[in-house]
């Protein structure tokens, strides 16, 4: 793994904030609470969380354009991927009728800034739910989840977070999302210059594991004693 440092309480302004380092890419997560809630929600007591990505255009060696008008499929799946993953550890209930959208601004980009968006907004995400939380109920976010990179490069080596020059010249690359409890939220792996065995994707995903179970740590360091153990908490 690259190194990785994780900075809580970037801004002053949303409800939860995370600046997440690995390596190279940097991103900014922010986590912001709004009264609302979709009008397919209205109602039922039910709250939301979304998720937006974004590259700044400084954020790469050749200037990234803004989306001002359209986003590209890129950032689209990017934001799904993100907003699926903080979903699956957030008990959407316990919010309320009430709307948690995660921003993830990049930077600057050296490859996994889609795994670095999800465990940094992770971050982010638990601080803003402390904001909502009433003691004695049922804290929002159920559960960590982090994310990270791996893949085989050229010679068969298995590699683990790769930045971007690893990610480019891989002959299968994946991202893992996973929980605390060690449970799969996503995979995504292709084969870019020869199709891998089942026996490589379980190695990969065992290394993947190891790498979130770091990540992880570090997400507890950065929340700190007294948010750590409000994750799972019920009463």
């Amino acid at each position: 793994m690259r190194e990785v440092f994780i900075e809580r309480r970037a801004q002053n302004y949303p409800a939860g904030s995370a600046l997440i380092e690995v390596g190279n890419t940097k991103v900014l997560c922010a986590a912001t609470i709004e009264d609302r809630v979709p009008h397919f929600l209205k109602g039922t007591g039910t709250g939301w969380l979304n998720a937006e990505y974004s590259m700044l255009p400084g954020a790469a060696a050749e200037r990234v354009p803004r989306e001002r008008s359209k986003l590209s499929g890129r950032t689209m799946e990017i934001q799904r991927l993100i907003g699926r993953a903080l979903r699956a550890v957030t008990d959407l209930t316990a919010i309320g009728e009430r709307t948690i959208i995660v921003d993830c601004d990049v930077l600057q980009a050296d490859g996994g800034t889609r795994t670095a968006s999800i465990t940094g907004a992770f971050v982010a995400l638990v601080e803003a739910c402390e904001m909502i939380y009433q003691v004695g109920g049922t804290f929002p976010v159920t559960d960590f989840v982090a994310a990270i990179s791996a893949g085989i490069d050229k010679d068969g080596d298995k590699i683990l977070d790769l930045c971007y020059a690893e990610d480019s010249a891989a002959a299968a690359d994946c991202n893992v999302v996973m929980t605390g409890a060690g449970e799969l939220v996503e995979v995504q792996i292709t084969a870019e210059h020869k199709p891998f065995t089942r026996a490589q994707l379980n190695e990969l995903l065992d290394l993947a594991s190891c790498g979130i179970a770091e990540l992880i740590s570090l997400q507890k360091d950065a929340l700190g004693r007294e948010l750590v153990w409000r994750v799972g908490r019920v009463g």
